[in-house]
């Protein structure tokens, strides 16, 4: 029996599972003190996998986050599912948490995905404490296991991502002028191989985000179409906060925007009466969306074509023109922090990969200089 001080009334609350009377009482004392300070939590009754149902639904009702956001977190409450799906949210424990952590680790999860699921189960568990219907944050205190990748490796032992040596890029890009779909094809590619912008960036960009007199393009927004039809879109903000950036651009590539924003006009005058004008400049052209930003496809598409007419890795794709910017960044000498600023990156290991070995001659180089140095010395 128990003491209720709001009420002053006296109520039985049963609680099992303990080896001895003296267990029995202290945790009778427990709950008398916590209803007494006002801390006590009488917890609920609930799967994590129907918590986290009722979690995720208003995750996505919040109006706070991405399409795309929302979708990674669905992934990760099916991967926590798997392991507490069944379980009462009150009984998951903080050891029984590690092992899901370690064992997402030992089936060779990466540290960017196991950090995204562990980042999901502590908002998951955090709401469960604010709604009262759990004491304790089993994800409290874990530890995130992460694997430590040498510079030996990044050298050495993982495959780069493909991309093109300077001689293929001149190639591809004289093909994207000279074979070019329509008066887009050019300036589009070029504009993504001397800046380096994902794709979606490119799709999303506006007039009004290029400053022709300092020669910079800011790049403030994404675009995404999560069923596929072109009118459909969303702009979200940049994948992420250092993605967000102001970027110098070459003189050649301005002046090839000039010259498409003439084609531009001429096709924004001819479908005047129903051109959906919101400043893209990589727009539809066709009278059915003109004026509607491109969509990634179709940008995928183009260079698969020109790959193909210029008769080069065919599997390459728009993500490829940006590991071929980073490995020519490197090679005129840009240095890494450089380089990640310019790409909109904070820590990216595909870059670091790249720039490693594109710089490696190079300090093979200083080497060599340095002991021919010695050898004057008497």
């Amino acid at each position: 029996d128990i003491t209720d001080p709001a009420t002053g009334k006296r109520k039985q609350k049963e609680i099992g599972g303990f080896r001895t009377r003296e267990e029995a009482e202290e945790a009778a004392k427990r709950i008398q003190y916590e209803l007494q300070t006002g801390t006590y939590i009488e917890e609920k009754d609930i799967t994590f996998e129907q918590f986290a149902k009722e979690w995720l639904e208003g995750y996505k009702n919040s109006g706070k986050v991405k399409v795309s956001t929302i979708r990674l977190r669905d992934f990760a409450v099916k991967c926590l599912t798997s392991y507490f799906g069944k379980m009462q949210l009150k009984n998951i424990t903080r050891k029984q948490y590690q092992d899901m952590l370690n064992d997402l680790f030992r089936l060779g999860r990466s540290n960017e995905t196991i950090t995204s699921y562990h980042s999901v189960g502590k908002m998951i568990f955090r709401k469960a404490i604010e709604l009262e219907l759990i004491k304790k944050d089993p994800t409290e205190f874990v530890e995130l296991p992460k694997r430590q990748v040498t510079v030996e490796e990044l050298e050495q032992n993982i495959e780069l991502p493909k991309y093109l040596e300077k001689e293929e890029l001149a190639i591809f890009l004289e093909t994207a002028r000279d074979h070019c779909l329509d008066a887009r094809d050019y300036p589009l590619f070029l504009t993504m191989a001397y800046t380096g912008m994902r794709v979606g960036e490119i799709c999303a960009l506006k007039w009004s985000d290029i400053d022709f007199e300092e020669q910079t393009i800011s790049i403030v927004r994404t675009i995404y179409n999560p069923d596929s039809k072109i009118r459909n879109y969303k702009l979200l903000p940049p994948k992420t906060k250092g993605s967000r950036r102001v970027i110098d651009v070459d003189k050649l590539v301005l002046r090839e925007l000039e010259n498409y924003k003439k084609y531009q006009n001429e096709i924004r005058m001819k479908y005047r009466d129903i051109y959906y004008d919101q400043d893209f400049i990589f727009a539809e052209i066709n009278r059915k969306n003109a004026g509607y930003p491109m969509h990634t496809r179709l940008v995928r598409d183009r260079m698969k074509r020109l790959l193909k007419i210029a008769e080069l890795n065919p599997n390459l794709t728009p993500h490829s023109l940006r590991h071929t910017h980073t490995s020519l960044l490197a090679e005129a000498g840009v240095s890494l922090e450089q380089i990640m600023q310019r790409l909109g990156h904070t820590n990216d290991l595909t870059t670091k990969q790249i720039y490693l070995h594109v710089t490696k001659p190079k300090k093979k180089e200083a080497s060599e200089k340095f002991a021919a140095l010695m050898k004057n010395i008497k």
